[in-house]
């Protein structure tokens, strides 16, 4: 299980209690980890063995809520909130995960090319609200100079960063500037960044 051996993005079957699970190197939540893939008939058995071996390393259980607030801080897209079938890949900032020369191509290949060619509309920021206090959720909306450009796709409290978290869309060519998140009427200043304010270099999930 080190890195050297079972490096991140990879994936594979491990013996774990007495199944076989698929392991893979990926993460949620912005930290060295992997998601496990049980077949339904060993799932307590894990369980049980996880539990009685991470006790000794301080093992706690974690909700959902406690994932949705690491992987914002990460800036880690969610399917139906941050992305969607209206987005685009260029436009979430994930150009990266799409593979242009795929053998056959792929649907909609043709305007991500396009959408490419002519540079997108608009990008997919994250924010931190400057004053630690106000509460994030999601559709508030996002002000720069004094002008409405979008609203929050997502958000909650980042518990590392120390303030609330959002993610939003605004103009490409409103990127820059001094922003403000709306919280019930009352405009907070934020700070806005194209990178993840979390470990930016993605360091802590291969090591």
């Amino acid at each position: 299980m080190s890195n050297d051996a079972f490096p991140f993005a990879s994936s594979r079957e491990i013996e774990l209690g007495f199944a076989l699970v698929r392991a893979s190197r990926i993460t949620f939540v912005g930290e060295l980890g992997w998601e496990l893939y049980v077949p339904t008939e060993f799932m307590l058995g894990v369980y049980d063995e996880i539990v009685a071996t991470g006790e000794a390393f301080g093992l706690v259980h974690a909700g959902y809520h406690a994932l949705n607030s690491l992987r914002i801080e990460k800036a880690y897209r969610h399917w139906s909130h941050d992305i969607t079938d209206e987005d685009t890949p260029l436009e979430a900032g994930l150009g990266f995960a799409v593979k242009f020369d795929k053998p056959g191509g792929f649907i909609g290949r043709d305007a991500l090319l396009a959408q490419r060619e002519a540079g997108v509309p608009r990008k997919l920021l994250q924010f931190k609200l400057q004053d630690p206090q106000p509460l994030l959720y999601h559709n508030e909306p996002i002000w720069r100079d004094d002008t409405l450009v979008g609203h929050i796709t997502s958000g909650a409290y980042g518990h590392t960063l120390g303030s609330c978290i959002g993610l939003g869309y605004v103009p490409a060519d409103a990127a820059d500037g001094d922003f403000e998140i709306e919280v019930a009427g009352v405009r907070i200043p934020a700070d806005a960044s194209s990178r993840p304010m979390y470990d930016p270099k993605n360091e802590r999930i291969r090591c």
